[in-house]
Parts: structure tokens; sequence; C-alpha cells
């Protein structure tokens, strides 16, 4: 199978980062699965934290998710925390499209009663806890507690440098103790970058029984999965009724007259169930 997996960091400007994540999407994917990695090549792709900056970024991802299915991707993976543009791809594309954060808070809804987020920073957190909201998941949320990473590029240090590196994790594992003292039974990294720092030093426990999820590896194994199940399905593992619905193919014409070529997956979408 063939996995795309979108990264919303500009790989010029991130250092290791890139390379780290290859190595861990290398490790933890099956042989039978290929996962092409893409960066943001356009716009952005260092600061998604502020609203504006991915509303700019988020146009590429759209872009990106059409030009899977075009080349046969069976499946689309947002890898970053905030899942940007992930119900407007779902809607675009048949095949599965899974995002970072609400497939690690899923999965941590199965392996625990509750779990908690250590975010990056305090912009981020509200954004965090919008996605849990709209996942549904309030009532397993158990707590957050943040690092101090307003300036996210400051993260990148830590692939290259041992101290910065045993520094983050420190601060990373101070909030998570904290977490599960207050009740937490699973906890979950909620940054990708920071996601592909600890597992790349192979932090997983949060003390007391409580495990760490990384939510890059539980991406990729739900993207496997998802094809799997997509095939097992006939192709109907996606809801294209309400939510996920494009507009049927006899309104594209019109709606092609204004907007250009959109929707370009639907003639392959039954028109049942559209809107």
């Amino acid at each position: 199978m063939k996995l795309w997996y979108q990264s919303m960091s500009r790989t010029q400007a991130w250092g290791q980062y890139h390379p780290v994540l290859r190595r861990i999407v290398d490790k933890i994917k099956d042989p039978d699965t290929t996962v092409e990695i893409h960066g943001i090549t356009k716009i952005g792709g260092v600061a998604d934290q502020y609203r504006y900056l991915e509303y700019l970024e988020t146009g590429e991802v759209l872009d990106n998710v059409q030009r899977a299915q075009d080349e046969g991707f069976d499946a689309f993976l947002i890898g970053n925390i905030a899942d940007p543009g992930l119900r407007e791809c779902r809607e675009i594309v048949s095949i599965p499209v899974l995002g970072l954060c609400e497939s690690a808070m899923h999965l941590a809804c199965m392996m625990g009663a509750n779990f908690s987020l250590v975010t990056l920073n305090e912009k981020f957190t509200a954004r965090i806890v919008e996605n849990v909201d709209r996942a549904g998941l309030r009532s397993r949320l158990a707590g957050v507690s943040r690092l101090q990473m307003d300036r996210i590029l400051d993260l990148k240090e830590g692939f290259t440098n041992p101290e910065a590196r045993q520094r983050i994790i420190d601060g990373f594992l101070q909030c998570a103790g904290s977490l599960v003292n207050d009740g937490a039974e699973v906890v979950i990294p909620a940054g990708g970058v920071a996601m592909a720092l600890l597992a790349d030093a192979e932090v997983s426990d949060a003390g007391q029984g409580a495990p760490i999820l990384n939510g890059i590896t539980s991406l990729v194994k739900m993207g496997e999965m998802a094809v799997r199940m997509n095939r097992l399905m006939g192709g109907g593992f996606m809801s294209k009724r309400l939510s996920n619905a494009p507009p049927s193919a006899s309104h594209l014409e019109e709606i092609r007259r204004y907007y250009g070529n959109v929707y370009r997956s639907v003639g392959a979408v039954s028109d049942k169930g559209s809107q």
C-alpha cells in the first residue's frame, strides 16, 4: 500500500526533523507499505500555531490530497496536531484521510479510560482542546499541561544538540508526570515535532503505568488499518453522506463555472446521498 504523510513543516527550516521523521516511519511501517513524506513547499511551514498562518498553509494540503488520490495513494495522513484541512480533505476525496490529533485521541481511548495532553505552548493549547471537543471526547480528557515553546522552531535544536534534547525531554516528562499524578491514564505529546523527538529517544513511559502514546506511530499504523478496512469494505470506509458528502454531479457544472476544476474525484463517488 502507499500512504501520503503530509507534514506541515518546511524541510529546509527544520534541520534534522525530516530525516528523523523518515527514520521513525521506516521503523514502524509494515514491510509492504510505502510512505511518502511531504512537507510544506509553497508558503510558511514554521509557525502554524497561529490560525492565519495555518490557513495559508492548508491550501497546499487540499491540493496535495487531490494529487495523492490522482497518483494512486491508498490513504492520506495529516501529520500535524491541529489536523488542518481534515474535514475538507474528507469531502474532496474518497480515499481514507486521517489526522494526527484525532487518530491519537481515539486510540488513547482504547488504551485507557482517559487521556491527557502535553502541548507545546499556550497558543496551541486552546486549538488542541477545540479538536477534543470536535471529536466529542471532552469527557475523556483528564487534563492538559504545556511546554514553554512559543517559538516552535526552537524544538529543532533537540535533534542535533544532546543538551537541548535532554532539556526538552525533561520538560515533557515533568509535565507528563504532573498529569499522571492528577489521574491521567495515557499521555499524548501534542505536537508532531515533539512526537518525533520523543520517539527517536524511545521515550514511551509517563510513570506509574501510564503509557506515552506517540501520534506518529498511531497515525501510520491506523493509516495501514484504514487501507485494509477500505479494501475489505469495497472502498466504502469513508462515509460520503452529509459531513463528507461532496456536491452532486448534477450541481458540479454550475459550481465549476465559478470555482474552477474543483472536486475532481466526484465522478468516482456515487451521487447517492450527496447534497
